[in-house]
């Protein structure tokens, strides 16, 4: 009999989820999902740490090649400058060229959506954010 993969006791591979949009779920038929990174600025790291964020309005678009995430709200850093970023800017999502090869066919011909489902931080890696392929639900 296979024994099951030991599970990590550490602390350095606990993922801490930062945001939850739990009406994505609900809302949305759920097809493929995806783990994605996501271009940051300092200030927007140093807010995320603190928990400041909602994805409850956050969707994907697929934009000359890349995808971006539309509509994350980041709380400005509170001892953040003159340099703090606006709250609700578009940002970059980093996949791999064959993920958004098949993202630009899923949501361009079949007329796809992508939903943000959850925004986490693992202490190996800084953010990430999961973006399902979904399509709203045939009532």
């Amino acid at each position: 009999m296979p024994k099951a993969p030991p599970q990590p006791t550490d602390r350095k591979s606990a993922i801490a989820v930062i945001a939850r949009n739990k009406r994505a779920r609900f809302d949305y038929e759920i097809l493929d999902t995806w783990e994605a990174g996501i271009v940051l600025t300092g200030t927007e790291v140093k807010s995320l740490r603190a928990g400041r964020a909602t994805i409850n309005d956050a969707f994907g678009v697929v934009k000359d090649g890349e995808v971006w995430l539309i509509n994350m709200h980041v709380s400005p850093y509170e001892q953040g400058n003159v340099f703090n970023h606006d709250p609700t800017r578009t940002r970059k999502l980093l996949l791999h060229g064959r993920e958004i090869t098949r993202l630009i066919g899923s949501v361009e011909r079949q007329g796809l959506t992508l939903v943000a489902l959850e925004l986490d931080r693992k202490s190996t890696r800084l953010n990430s954010s999961h973006i399902p392929l979904s399509r709203m639900p045939s009532s």
